[in-house]
């Protein structure tokens, strides 16, 4: 368990879990911002299992705002690829050496940054690649492997969602659905390798209320605040963030 007398921890932990629920809610960038947090406040592979919980929760406060709202046979098309992704992501983890595993997670986040990017630069690309075969195939895996090395995948279900031409409400259903399926059947692969502890479920327990905080938040502003003026600071701050993690390691 991180230092609980420390403020900067507390204020990382804060902020990582209100991030968490916005992430959930619309804003679903935040999230790359809430692994980088957790990644400063335990070892790089730890956080991944430490950040879960709190990834669960809010997935289940999304999926009751938004239950009605998922695309279920794009869910479908993408969800036995994810699975096996997963598989691959929890074979590779403990063949990481620990010392590389923070920079691969510092690079991972910014692959994704740069993805996100590309996608509101060049959303034309899309229209080139909606309705190829392999579209849910490759996107699922890749979705699959980087979920489980980093709960870092929202960039890639994001770019399959939007090529998929879901509207807003869509496509945050269906993404609520798409995690929650996830990161329950990541579980036993996270206790499996060591990833979920007692202090670190201790340490998620007391976050949990700014995880709801955060998540209510992001539902009551969604339609208040500019979306793309929005995107764009998660953008950045992800950028930053995934930068100190490279260049700190």
């Amino acid at each position: 368990m991180p230092d609980v007398s420390s403020p900067w921890v507390w204020a990382l932990a804060l902020t990582a879990a209100f991030c968490v629920g916005l992430s959930k809610t619309g804003f679903g960038g935040l999230g790359i911002v809430a692994v980088s947090l957790f990644a400063q406040l335990y070892p790089a592979k730890e956080s991944t299992g430490a950040l879960l919980p709190l990834l669960i929760f809010a997935d289940l406060i999304a999926v009751w705002f938004y239950r009605s709202h998922a695309n279920w046979p794009d869910l479908a098309k993408l969800l036995p690829a994810t699975l096996a992704g997963i598989v691959c992501g929890w074979w590779l983890m403990p063949r990481i050496p620990d010392h590389a595993f923070i920079v691969l997670l510092g690079w991972v986040i910014l692959g994704l940054t740069v993805l996100a990017t590309a996608q509101r630069l060049r959303p034309s690309m899309m229209s080139r690649i909606d309705h190829h075969p392999w579209l849910g195939l490759v996107a699922g895996w890749a979705t699959g492997v980087t979920t489980m090395l980093a709960n870092a995948a929202g960039a890639i279900a994001a770019f399959y969602f939007l090529a998929r031409r879901m509207d807003k409400m869509t496509f945050v259903g269906t993404a609520a659905w798409f995690f929650l399926i996830i990161n329950v059947a990541k579980i036993p692969f996270s206790v499996h390798l060591g990833l979920l502890t007692a202090s670190s479920l201790r340490f998620d327990a007391l976050l949990l209320p700014v995880v709801l905080a955060g998540a209510v938040a992001g539902r009551l502003i969604l339609r208040r605040v500019p979306q793309r003026v929005f995107e764009w600071v998660t953008i950045a701050l992800a950028g930053a963030a995934a930068l100190r993690l490279v260049l700190a390691s």
